[in-house]
């Protein structure tokens, strides 16, 4: 699958992921006043709402970008009927041959781990047969508690030929509370990456490992320090936009041959609509705004990337 990904961002020269991340307060009122009638002001009514804000947003800029990350988080709040949201978002942008980044973050152990692994990037043996349950592409992992919660995540990719990003340095103020901690004289993300390499190693693609790195735009020094850490690994970059990472921040989470990363951008684009920069879409048009936002991200790294690499 990192192939597939790295093929998508050099046919569409767009080393970009649009982070699906809607709250209700997102979704413009028509689509809103469309669910409800439809559903009520219920809790499928929101998923409803927030299925079909989707699904605009993707019909607008499917042919720019090479995947989206949908965080699980923004469905799970409206329960079973978001679950249900969700699936529809990923089988959507799959059918739009987007490769999809579930940033679901988990990390447990032993059989809950492999549950969690065979849950979004494996099959569940059901009596002789056989089921993808949420089948994202890439998932998100928290290394916290260790190889025990990571290791069946990388079983699971071994067999279906998938990956995942494992979070090395986060992109909230807060992060370094722990991450930044200094043990036997190097900072613990830093300690991380060293393990993401590693585990890497086992499981390589054709020039980039299964086993990618999460690291923060905010922090654009640790990003050059974790460059050389994994020089195989995929960097997924969080914190572009709305948390204030720019192109030129950038540059050192790529490697000399222009791949190795990918940015994410989330209320940067799906609620570009409310921005002054793209008010002249208004509401009705909300898909082409967050359409133009891809379009200057898209800008904005390629000019970094061009005028550094």
């Amino acid at each position: 699958m990192i192939d597939r990904l790295i093929a998508k961002i050099q046919e569409t020269k767009a080393p970009i992921v649009v982070g699906l991340d809607p709250m209700l307060s997102y979704v413009p009122e028509q689509v809103q006043r469309k669910a409800f009638a439809e559903y009520g002001e219920t809790l499928a009514g929101a998923a409803e709402a927030i299925w079909q804000f989707n699904k605009e947003i993707v019909d607008k800029t499917c042919d720019l970008i090479p995947a989206v990350k949908p965080q699980i988080a923004m469905y799970e709040q409206f329960g079973i009927e978001g679950l249900q949201a969700y699936k529809k978002t990923v089988d959507y942008c799959k059918s739009k041959g987007l490769v999809v980044i579930g940033d679901v973050k988990r990390g447990d152990i032993g059989s809950t781990s492999a549950a969690y692994a065979v849950g979004h990037l494996g099959r569940v043996q059901v009596g002789s047969r056989t089921y993808a349950g949420f089948d994202e592409d890439f998932a998100t992992v928290n290394p916290y508690l260790g190889s025990d919660g990571v290791k069946p995540f990388i079983e699971v990719c071994k067999q279906e030929k998938k990956g995942i990003f494992v979070l090395v340095k986060t992109s909230n103020p807060s992060s370094g509370e722990f991450q930044d901690r200094l043990i036997d004289g190097k900072p613990l993300y830093e300690l991380v990456g060293e393990k993401v390499a590693q585990w890497g190693e086992e499981h390589m693609g054709a020039s980039y490992s299964y086993v990618g790195a999460v690291v923060g735009a905010t922090y654009p020094e640790q990003g050059r320090t974790l460059r050389k850490v994994m020089p195989k690994a995929f960097i997924l970059v969080p914190g572009y936009g709305a948390q204030g990472g720019k192109g030129k921040d950038l540059v050192h989470f790529f490697n000399e041959d222009g791949l190795g990363a990918i940015v994410n951008s989330s209320r940067g684009i799906i609620v570009a609509w409310k921005q002054e920069a793209y008010a002249k879409y208004g509401a009705e048009n909300f898909g082409e705004a967050s359409r133009a936002a891809v379009e200057a991200m898209i800008a904005d790294i390629r000019g970094a990337l061009e005028g550094e690499l």
